[in-house]
Order: structure tokens, then C-alpha cells, then sequence
């Protein structure tokens, strides 16, 4: 409601920015404009005066997908213009807001005692940082080794803070890496959907193994650690 009484407050004065009116309310959930960004900001005010009073943890959704939008309707305010604009700028910002908000979860979930207030934020986060890195598409053998490197990387975090959506991402990206990799390997070859295949089932395999032996991976990652990063990581992780 607190987008909705923005909207009509809004509407009803006529002040709407630059970038004109967005459409009916109907379209926030759907259309990106510069319009949205006040609405953006009531919502995530709300949830922090909500909070206040009642301590559940489900009302960060709205504050975590209020951001998400601004990551994204924020852009033609530092592009300057009325289109949504530079694709580029865009991917930045929303890699910028994502390890922003996954930050915040990081710091939420180490000093949470009841609850899960941390969920929604590292579910937002990673899908914004993840989605921005993956969207920028080309890149050269390197680029690619390395994408697929910080995807493996999200299944160490995964380990690390106990978050699952970390792992479910990672898994995803390395499966579009070596996707890639067996489409230029086996081009033009009748051995391509045999690779694709073997990729599938290796991926599935893990996952397989992973869910059956996760404590005793936890308890071996957490020996590892050095005292620092012990320290660090949340204890519901363990």
C-alpha cells in the first residue's frame, strides 16, 4: 500500500519526474522507468518502520524486491535521460546493488538470534550481482574461465554461509560455461549432445552427492578455516 499511496500522491499533484508518468500502478511490477523510484523508496521505508513493530522475517521480501527494482529504475537518473538506457550501465548498477544487498544479508544473518531476516536479501542480492554478470554475454576465453571461476566460487560461499541459493546460481553458471565450452569443442560434431548430456548428469550427480554428505563437507570446510574466517562466518552455518 505505501507504493500505491505514493502513486496517488503523485498522480493527484502531478509530480511526476522527468521521465514522465510510468503508466497505471498496475505497471510497476512490470514496466522499468525512472517514475517508480519514489514508490521504491516509500516501500523500503515502510518495511523498516514494519520491522520496528513486528519482527517477521517475510516482510524483507518486499524491501528486497523494492530494491531489486531500484537497481534497475535508478538508471536513467545517472544516465540523465528518459530511456532506461546504456545496457552497460545497467549491468554495473545491478552488480553494484547485488553485492550491496548480499553485504547487508552477510552482516544481517552474523547478528540475527531468531529468524531468518537474512533470506530474502541474499536471494535478491545474488539474483541481481549473478544476473548482471551473466547478462554481458561474449567475452573472450579468459573472461570466460573466469566467470565460470567466481561460479565456482558461489558453491564455496554456499559452504560457507549455509546458503543454498548461492550453490543453485554457481551451479548454473559453471553448467552455462561448459555448455559454451562444448558448443565451440564438439562443433559441427555428432558428439555435442552426448557432451551436454555428460554435463547434465555430472551436475545432477554432485548436487546428488552434495545433499547426502552436506555435513560432513560443512564440518571438513569449517576445519579448514583459518581463525579469521571462522569468525566471520554465521553460526547457523555450521
Amino acid at each position: 500500500m505505501a507504493p500505491l499511496a505514493v502513486y496517488g500522491i503523485q498522480d493527484a499533484l502531478d509530480w511526476w519526474t522527468t521521465f514522465g508518468k510510468p503508466g497505471t500502478v498496475q505497471n510497476f511490477y512490470t514496466l522499468i522507468k525512472g517514475g517508480w523510484l519514489f514508490m521504491e523508496i516509500a516501500a523500503i521505508a515502510a518495511v523498516a518502520v514494519a520491522l520496528t513493530f513486528y519482527r517477521f522475517p517475510f516482510i524483507v521480501l518486499i524491501a528486497a524486491i523494492a530494491l531489486w527494482f531500484m537497481s534497475m529504475d535508478i538508471v536513467p537518473w545517472l544516465k540523465g535521460q528518459t530511456p532506461w538506457g546504456d545496457d552497460n550501465l545497467s549491468r554495473q548498477i545491478s552488480i553494484v546493488f547485488g553485492a550491496g544487498m548480499i553485504i547487508v544479508a552477510m552482516i544481517i544473518n552474523t547478528r540475527q538470534k531468531s529468524g531468518d531476516f537474512a533470506f530474502w536479501l541474499y536471494l535478491f542480492g545474488v539474483i541481481a550481482f549473478w544476473g548482471g554478470i551473466s547478462s554481458s554475454g561474449g567475452g573472450t576465453a579468459l573472461q570466460k574461465a573466469i566467470y565460470c571461476a567466481m561460479n565456482v566460487g558461489f558453491l564455496l560461499l554456499a559452504v560457507f554461509l549455509g546458503r543454498r541459493v548461492f550453490a543453485v546460481f554457481g551451479t548454473i553458471g559453471i553448467a552455462m560455461y561448459l555448455t559454451d565450452l562444448a558448443g565451440k569443442v564438439f562443433r559441427d560434431s555428432l558428439l555435442f549432445p552426448f557432451a551436454l548430456s555428460l554435463i547434465g548428469v555430472a551436475i545432477i550427480g554432485a548436487g546428488l552427492y552434495y545433499h547426502r554428505h552436506q555435513d560432513e563437507i560443512a564440518a571438513w570446510f569449517d576445519a579448514q578455516l583459518p581463525d579469521l574466517l571462522k569468525r566471520l562466518r554465521p553460526a547457523n552455518a555450521v
